[in-house]
């Protein structure tokens, strides 16, 4: 790729590192409109993996011999291009599988009795179920798919101890106003989480002017390997809290009845992590920063501009507010999604369908599921095009 991409961007240059878009399926070329579940992987990526197995292979941090050396800088340069990718200091980027497992984390290692945690009817599973064994309180949304502000208010309280909130819904593609919601938050003295799964691949973030006090987020939707994924936490607060997993490269002296603890970042990446993913995730926000997180933003909003003047055009049931991230839900009146999303399919075009991992909002919604296409930096208008000429052969289908 160039040192630099201006916008609008060359998304036909673009594609051309997206091995796996040359592929038809049931003779059609791949459009790929499952980007919020995962996104491709350029060539700079899987080339850095492949590299990394080809000529540094050791484990990190327990040997002197070259190899060893040589895979620790590159996986602790690889916590430094994160950091630097959301405006934090290296030691307070974590490694983890993905963004589940960072929210976990947080939820195993806050002490959270005698208090309440808030969270949303939008959130993700993974963003409700790790809190359900704690007082819970759920805010609302309102009828455009945004969140009830005034419901956020009353049940941020004093009895608060933490705020988890998703920064874009991954069925809706609400955008939350979370410099709002943290203030909220800390001005009752609660903590502040964000999932960041559906943010932080998709536009840019910098966690001092959000000052959230955790972020979670994966590098399986940001154009990285999958099993790699991020847990940010504010320095002071990650030095206070106890490790989340106890073993090796955690700890700086054990005797046998106890043990000091690493510093950070490896307090908390017990075990002999996944090197070759760090190094991969490296890769990718080396690429997204050659395209520039504000280009990549703009070339959603177009995507998704375009395509949701399409779909109302076609008279579907549309979910979510007009301003959102990249992706759009809907549903084709008498057809069940899974069955649109087969037929789709049959056209070499990639969408999701069902509940999404949010079931409680669709029983919010009164629905039991949804199609979604979701967009990336690969995805062009002439495939917006096909994906809308297929919805309308359904629709002249139940016609006939």
């Amino acid at each position: 790729m160039p040192s630099s991409i201006s916008y609008p961007m060359d998304v036909e240059r673009i594609r051309e590192d997206f091995p796996i878009l040359k592929r038809k399926i049931n003779g059609h070329p791949l459009i790929y409109f499952d980007n919020t579940a995962t996104t491709q992987k350029p060539v700079q990526v899987i080339n850095a993996i492949k590299e990394f197995y080809e000529k540094y292979n050791a484990n990190i941090h327990r040997g002197v011999h070259t190899l060893s050396q040589e895979a620790s800088e590159l996986y602790e340069k690889a916590h430094e291009k994160v950091a630097d990718f959301i405006n934090a200091d290296w030691r307070e980027v974590i490694f983890v599988r993905n963004t589940t497992e960072a929210i976990n984390l947080v939820a195993n290692v806050l002490d959270l009795k005698d208090g309440e945690v808030v969270v949303s009817m939008m959130e993700h599973h993974s963003n409700l179920v790790p809190w359900q064994d704690k007082n819970l309180e759920v805010v609302n949304i309102k009828g455009d798919g945004t969140l009830d502000m005034e419901d956020l208010k009353e049940k941020i309280t004093k009895k608060t101890k933490l705020v988890a909130i998703t920064h874009v819904s991954n069925v809706l593609g609400t955008i939350n106003p979370v410099e709002e919601i943290g203030k909220m938050a800390h001005e009752v003295g609660a903590l502040f989480l964000v999932d960041g799964a559906q943010s932080v691949p998709h536009m840019p973030i910098d966690v001092k002017k959000m000052n959230c006090d955790f972020l979670a987020f994966s590098g399986h939707k940001m154009l990285g390997p999958t099993g790699i994924g991020v847990l940010y936490g504010k320095k002071d607060l990650l030095e206070e809290l106890p490790p989340f997993l106890k073993g090796g490269d955690m700890i700086s002296h054990v005797w046998v009845d106890r043990a000091t603890w690493n510093e950070l970042p490896w307090k908390y990446e017990a075990g002999t992590p996944n090197i070759a993913g760090g190094v991969g995730l490296g890769a990718a926000v080396d690429y997204l920063k050659t395209v520039g997180m504000e280009n990549v933003r703009r070339h959603e909003e177009e995507l998704v501009g375009y395509a949701l003047d399409g779909l109302s055009s076609l008279g579907v049931e549309i979910y979510g507010p007009e301003e959102r991230g990249g992706l759009i839900s809907f549903n084709l009146e008498g057809v069940h999604p899974h069955d649109v999303a087969y037929f789709l399919d049959k056209k070499g075009i990639a969408v999701r369908s069902g509940h999404h991992c949010a079931q409680p909002l669709m029983r919010c919604l009164g629905i039991k599921g949804t199609v979604r296409a979701s967009f990336y930096i690969y995805n062009t208008k002439w495939e917006i095009d096909k994906f809308l000429d297929a919805l309308k052969e359904i629709q002249y289908g139940l016609r006939r």
